[in-house]
C-alpha cells in the first residue's frame, strides 16, 4: 500500500486526472492532496465561512471526479482547472443564497402587507359595523326585529313569518321599509351602505 501511495506522489498531475478519469479514487486523493489547500483557500475567501468553505471544495472535488474527462492540458494546468472549478461551484452557490434570500425577504415583506392589509380591512369592517348598528337603531322595534333575523340570524323570511305568526306578506313589507330606512340614513350622511 506504501508503494502505491509513492506512486502517486511521484506521478505528474496530468497523469493523476487521467486516472481519476479511469474511476481510480487514489489518484482523486493524490489530486486533493496536492490541491486541496488552495481550493479551501479560494473557497473560505469567497464563502467567508469555515464550513461553507469545506463544503464548496468536497463540492468542488466531486466535480473533478465527475468531470475528468473534460480536462484539457491545452486550457491550463490541473491546478488551474480545479481552482476554476471551486470558483465557479461557489459562484454558483453564492447566487443561489442570493436568490433564496430574496424570495425569503419577498415572502416575508408580503406577509408584513399582508398583515397590514389584513388589520385594515378588520378596521373597516369593525367600522362599518358600527355605521350599520348606529343605522339600526333609528327604525320601529318590529322593523329591527325582522332584519336582525334575517341577516343576523341567517332566517329565511318564511321562516320569520312563522316564528313571529305574521302574513308572509307584512314580514316582506317590513323588511323592505327598514331596508328604505337605513339607506336613507346613510344617504343623509354621505356614506354609501355598505355591503
Amino acid at each position: 500500500m506504501a508503494d502505491k501511495t509513492k506512486k502517486y506522489l511521484l506521478l505528474a498531475d496530468e497523469d493523476l486526472i487521467s486516472l481519476v478519469e479511469a474511476g481510480d479514487a487514489e489518484a482523486l486523493a493524490g489530486l486533493y492532496d496536492r490541491h486541496g489547500r488552495s481550493a479551501y483557500s479560494l473557497a473560505y475567501r469567497m464563502m467567508g465561512e469555515r464550513q461553507s468553505a469545506e463544503d464548496l471544495v468536497q463540492d468542488s472535488f466531486i466535480k473533478v471526479w465527475r468531470s475528468a474527462r473534460s480536462y484539457r492540458a491545452e486550457r491550463g494546468s490541473v491546478r488551474t482547472w480545479i481552482l476554476s472549478i471551486t470558483h465557479n461551484r461557489g459562484i454558483d452557490h453564492l447566487r443561489s443564497t442570493a436568490s433564496r434570500r430574496r424570495t425569503q425577504e419577498r415572502v416575508e415583506g408580503s406577509a408584513e402587507t399582508t398583515q397590514q392589509s389584513e388589520a385594515f380591512a378588520e378596521t373597516w369592517r369593525n367600522s362599518q359595523r358600527s355605521q350599520v348598528q348606529e343605522a339600526l337603531k333609528t327604525l320601529p322595534e318590529e322593523q329591527l326585529k325582522i332584519l336582525e333575523l334575517a341577516y343576523y340570524s341567517g332566517y329565511t323570511h318564511a321562516e320569520i313569518a312563522e316564528m313571529l305568526d305574521l302574513p308572509l306578506g307584512t314580514v316582506k313589507g317590513r323588511m323592505r321599509l327598514g331596508m328604505k330606512k337605513i339607506k336613507a340614513f346613510f344617504d343623509a350622511k354621505g356614506m354609501a351602505v355598505p355591503l
